[in-house]
């Protein structure tokens, strides 16, 4: 029996004494008895990596916590025999009630008025598999995707409805949009082993005991059976992603649903991709793949391989599992704060096509990795995204503290002056928070919030801290702005 909740949401299960009536799971809580509740007496909070949790395990005497955090996935909770499910849900009244902290008073902890009115507490699903899908459209962004996902191939898999499937959309989309790179630049060329029956003439290595089946038996003395190598797109590699094709073709063909919105978009790239791969075979076995040597000319071979094993893993090689209706699934993890990072850095390397130099992803100093340096001059800011909604004041003032220490590193100081001959040593950087927000409007509301960002230019985000809604007071040059992501 699973449960299921959204992202940063809470479920509580409580002991109940013996004799007392048993609940089942009904929304967030759930009553167990003694015996059932000892189960979860051990269970252990859920490392994603050493700085964040998939989800939290609180526990008291008579009862036990699990609160998720900004992770989606599905896994095993511990040795309970139940599952957790976290599904891509964001509330929206909690993007104002972060406005409204931010520009609050240093000990406030009032909640605002419009948080407490339930109007406004309503959960939209992120369209994760629409950010996936601009982030992989780009190799600047591509390249970073590989640790967005974590999955444990070792665990025991866990049984779900087809409709549920998270893994497999956004196992396949990483494994399209790599594959339309390769496709745009053009399939690899290689020498790879072909067995041809050649009349009248010997190539590469005679094998002596086909020849003899299908030649001597038969009286054709002119026919020799040969093994030798071409140079050309028929190699294993390009069979293997041929095959993989395949699955995904079978997949989304039966599952249309799943992309929702992004189906047309993720038709058209199958449409691109498979007129390339039209006279490849897919006779190819997988163990071949291990002998494959990187070229760093066509980088994204080897990570479409990768996801390739994975899909075709997911369906254990059998392609009939793709209409399946009852699936089975690996546990899985999707980094929702990564994968907003990438979005918004993709929206910057978009908008700023001549100015990719001065944008540094990840720039790493002293142990400490700034989620975005920007280096022009005139433009310098420091940037680090936050994919939180509900913020309470300390984690608020924690960040605005981070961001402003990393605008304090001498190598950043040093990148400044090495691109801004004019740049003072005790100039302060502007520092810049980027938050989700999940405006939508309406017929009848159809005006976009002032300090939501909508084009990313980088002289559009400077000229945007001018609006005092984007300012927070409390700090000196600190600002924030919200980026609209996309829901179902």
């Amino acid at each position: 029996m699973g449960i299921l909740i959204s992202e940063h949401k809470s479920f509580l299960i409580k002991r109940i004494n013996a004799g007392e009536p048993f609940t089942d799971i009904k929304g967030q809580l759930l009553h167990l008895h003694d015996d059932s509740f000892q189960l979860f007496t051990t269970l252990q909070s859920k490392k994603f990596n050493h700085q964040s949790f998939s989800f939290s395990v609180i526990k008291e005497k008579n009862q036990c916590e699990i609160k998720a955090d900004y992770y989606v996935g599905v896994d095993w909770l511990g040795t309970t025999g139940r599952t957790i499910y976290i599904e891509p849900k964001l509330n929206a009244g909690l993007s104002e009630y972060f406005n409204t902290c931010l520009n609050g008073e240093e000990n406030s902890t009032e909640i605002p008025e419009q948080f407490e009115s339930q109007e406004t507490i309503k959960a939209h699903e992120v369209n994760y598999l629409s950010i996936l899908l601009k982030v992989m459209a780009l190799p600047q962004t591509a390249s970073y995707s590989k640790d967005v996902i974590q999955i444990d191939w070792n665990a025991k898999y866990i049984e779900i409805d087809q409709k549920d499937d998270r893994l497999t959309p956004f196992l396949i989309i990483q494994f399209l949009q790599h594959l339309k790179t390769i496709v745009r630049k053009g399939l690899k060329k290689a020498y790879y082993k072909t067995q041809e029956n050649l009349n009248s003439k010997i190539k590469g290595k005679v094998l002596i005991g086909q020849h003899i089946k299908k030649n001597v038996f038969k009286n054709r003395l002119t026919s020799t059976f040969c093994e030798f190598q071409v140079f050309g797109e028929d190699h294993f590699e390009n069979r293997f992603l041929k095959k993989v094709l395949e699955f995904a073709t079978s997949y989304i063909e039966n599952n249309p649903l799943l992309f929702s919105s992004n189906i047309e978009s993720i038709k058209h790239i199958l449409n691109y991709c498979r007129p390339a791969f039209e006279h490849i075979s897919t006779q190819v076995d997988v163990h071949q793949l291990k002998q494959s040597k990187k070229n760093p000319f066509f980088n994204e071979y080897g990570e479409a391989v990768r996801i390739g094993q994975f899909i075709l893993k997911r369906f254990s090689y059998t392609i009939t599992k793709t209409t399946q209706k009852k699936i089975e699934t690996p546990p899985f993890w999707i980094d929702m704060p990564r994968l907003f990072e990438l979005y918004f850095y993709y929206q910057l390397i978009k908008a700023n096509p001549e100015d990719t130099h001065h944008i540094h992803y990840q720039f790493s100093t002293y142990g400490n990795s700034l989620d975005i340096l920007i280096s022009k001059p005139g433009y310098e800011m420091v940037i680090d995204t936050k994919y939180k909604l509900k913020y309470i004041k300390s984690h608020i003032h924690q960040d605005i503290r981070q961001v402003s220490g990393y605008s304090r590193l001498k190598k950043v100081i040093n990148e400044m002056k090495s691109k801004n001959s004019e740049w003072k040593e005790d100039t302060l950087l502007d520092c810049l928070i980027v938050y989700p927000h999940l405006h939508q409007p309406t017929k009848d509301n159809a005006t976009t919030p002032s300090s939501l960002l909508e084009e990313f230019s980088i002289e559009n985000i400077k000229k945007q801290f001018e609006n005092t809604d984007n300012q927070i007071t409390a700090y000196h040059k600190v600002f924030k702005l919200g980026i609209n992501l996309p829901v179902l």
